[in-house]
């Protein structure tokens, strides 16, 4: 059997069995530690067994039965149980599902109880995305602009506390569920985010498992959650940024902006939905929070017949609502790109530049600098900004595009 074969089976294994693997432990023993350090040992044998012994009919209860050992080892060598009976109830426990109680979804349910309101916001979320979703540290960080170093100490404090507070691994009740929401939606959003322009090297650019879990769970939330305005904005901002995805790739595998995306071909279906949710929000009459004003302009762009006929006044002004919700140095670099379609790109790059001291480290930072600078006419300085923003991009259609858009400057 191939190397590329094994490491495709455990790839898969991973996406597919990571999350229940690590509730599964945790609910054993009690220990988020031991959960995720034992589910990681079982991956690392399965690249060494698996070439040999062969991939086995169910990877996932090889996985389970494996990490259960490893889980089990670790707690004798560190003598952390000393009740025999203790010990021989997790050799034999049959791990039961607990019950679904208030969230039906394994899945959601995971999320909703790693998303504890006593945990600070990103630090939740963080650990959410690594013990749930899955994603790996870089992408992470990536994710908030952290370095991965920072990141990693984050989810480590993050897990010191659950255990110094004694936080419940429990299921939340349904009284539960709006104190820990807004951690719930940050995890999707991100976790979509990730898919929709995946950041690591050795992936896909568009990496569709994320998308489609992302949206399969904020659906849930939705119908759980029906009155939760900020949940209805999440999908419809999902569903408006899917429904673009057969335009977004050229057949090169070449990024294709918005401006230049082939509209006939974005989901109509997928669109009239998402206006249908956007609508209903603008029909309740409360003030919109951060993801139902993303997806208003997103709305804005698909209602467009052409990007000349987009209504950039109107973009501009959802922005500065925003920017008063969400004053994040991204939000203002977004305005900026619609005050150069309204204004002109000699504005738009001033408030661009002084965005530099937060946003040197991000590539679409120096990206958006580039195509600024390049209408502009300083091909030199343009030059400069899109080889940065190649240095620093990860995902490989972009780069594509950067690379293309840089040689084509005279």
């Amino acid at each position: 059997m191939s190397a590329a074969s094994v490491q495709e089976a455990v790839s898969q294994a991973h996406r597919n069995e990571w999350a229940r693997l690590v509730a599964s432990l945790t609910r054993r023993f009690g220990d988020l530690d031991i959960a995720e350090e034992a589910a990681a040992e079982a991956f690392a044998t399965a690249v060494v067994r698996w070439p040999a012994d062969g991939i086995p009919p169910n990877p996932g209860a090889w996985l389970t039965t494996t990490a259960g050992r490893k889980a089990i080892d670790r707690i004798r060598r560190e003598s952390k149980r000393d009740d025999k009976q203790r010990e021989a109830q997790l050799l034999y426990d049959d791990d039961p599902p607990s019950p679904a109680e208030a969230v039906d979804d394994e899945r959601l349910r995971l999320i909703f109880i790693c998303c504890h309101p006593a945990l600070a916001l990103e630090s939740r979320v963080a650990l959410t995305l690594r013990m749930v979703a899955g994603l790996t540290v870089p992408e992470i960080a990536r994710a908030f602009l952290a370095s991965e170093a920072a990141m990693g100490r984050r989810i480590t404090r993050a897990k010191a506390k659950i255990k110094a507070a004694r936080i419940p691994y429990r299921v939340p009740s349904a009284e539960d569920l709006p104190a820990r929401v807004s951690g719930v939606l940050y995890v999707l959003f991100l976790v979509f985010n990730e898919g929709y322009l995946a950041t690591g090297h050795d992936t896909d650019p568009v990496r569709h498992d994320l998308i489609a879990e992302a949206i399969r769970l904020a659906r849930l939330i939705h119908v759980l959650l029906p009155q939760d305005g900020e949940a209805a904005g999440l999908l419809a901002l999902m569903l408006l940024t899917e429904a673009r995805r057969a335009a977004r790739i050229s057949a090169s595998g070449e990024l294709v902006t918005l401006a230049e995306q082939d509209r006939g071909t974005w989901d109509a279906t997928l669109i009239a939905e998402g206006h249908a949710l956007v609508r209903e929000r603008l029909a309740a009459g409360v003030a919109p929070g951060r993801y139902q004003i993303l997806a208003a302009i997103s709305a804005v762009h698909t209602s467009a017949r052409d990007v000349r006929h987009t209504d950039w006044s109107q973009v501009v002004a959802l922005y500065d609502q925003l920017v008063s919700l969400d004053p994040s140095p991204i939000i203002a670099l977004n305005r900026a790109i619609a005050v150069a379609e309204l204004d002109g790109p000699e504005v738009a790059l001033a408030a661009v530049d002084r965005l530099e001291g937060k946003l040197a480290g991000y590539h679409a930072y120096h990206a958006s600098r580039a195509d600024l600078l390049r209408r502009l006419g300083r091909g030199q300085s343009s030059r400069a900004a899109y080889d940065k923003a190649i240095e620093l991009a990860g995902n490989t259609a972009e780069t594509a595009y950067l690379i293309r858009r840089r040689d084509e400057l005279a």
